[in-house]
């Protein structure tokens, strides 16, 4: 029996194939626009708001920053059974005009402010593969990761984004680091954007075709 896996992992059985998933067509491929990483930082979270996904973690990161003197807003993008919870955080730390609950939106929406955002922000506890950050990587976003599942794979162990533990401090002190060396972010966001455009719908759909017919 042939098995679809997401990543590379270690000892892969021959009948083990690894794979993908996509959101966007080769029409919506477009050349990315270069990020200036030394003014305001606009991070973006997709995803539902529930503890798995951690977006208090996230919104915890921004605040982090931004109480490190750097400039920072987080648009969360997503609903879910911890939104009213978030948002009294939100409130009670007076972090309205960084952070904001966008609840769910069109694809357009969230395809319009990931162009706008230098960083996504996903500490999720599990992931298959994850499509917010292969998404945001498809627009020369840089990702922010927990090392789960093929996320170190699609992150190609930091050269296309940033892995981060599930730890505030030390989180934000990698963060703070990697902000300090320009080239290299560049280099994150161009290396995200020609990974993620690899896989597009109409390379998923062929690939299925392989499969099916290659037996």
């Amino acid at each position: 029996m042939t098995a679809l896996v997401y990543g590379e992992w270690y000892n892969q059985a021959k009948n083990i194939k690894s794979f993908f998933t996509a959101t966007f067509k080769n029409v919506d491929r477009e050349a990315i626009c270069l990020r200036d990483y030394s003014a305001d930082l606009h991070f973006i979270f997709v995803g539902s708001l529930v503890e798995g996904k951690r977006p208090l973690l996230a919104i915890q990161i921004v605040e982090a920053l931004i109480n490190r003197g750097m400039p920072s807003y987080l648009a969360l993008y997503g609903d879910g059974v911890l939104k009213k919870q978030l948002q009294q955080y939100i409130d009670q730390n007076n972090l309205g005009n960084y952070i904001v609950l966008h609840g769910n939106q069109t694809s357009e929406t969230i395809k319009a402010a990931l162009k706008q955002s230098h960083f996504s922000i996903l500490a999720s506890k599990s992931e298959g593969w994850p499509k917010a950050l292969a998404e945001a990587m498809f627009y020369g976003v840089i990702p922010i990761a927990t090392s789960i599942s093929c996320v170190p794979n699609m992150l190609d162990n930091g050269k296309r984004g940033l892995l981060i533990a599930p730890d505030l401090e030390s989180a934000v002190n990698k963060i703070e680091s990697c902000l300090l060396d320009k080239a290299l972010l560049r280099e994150q966001s161009i290396n995200a954007s020609e990974w993620s455009q690899q896989y597009t719908l109409d390379v998923f759909e062929t690939e299925i075709k392989r499969l099916l017919t290659s037996n």
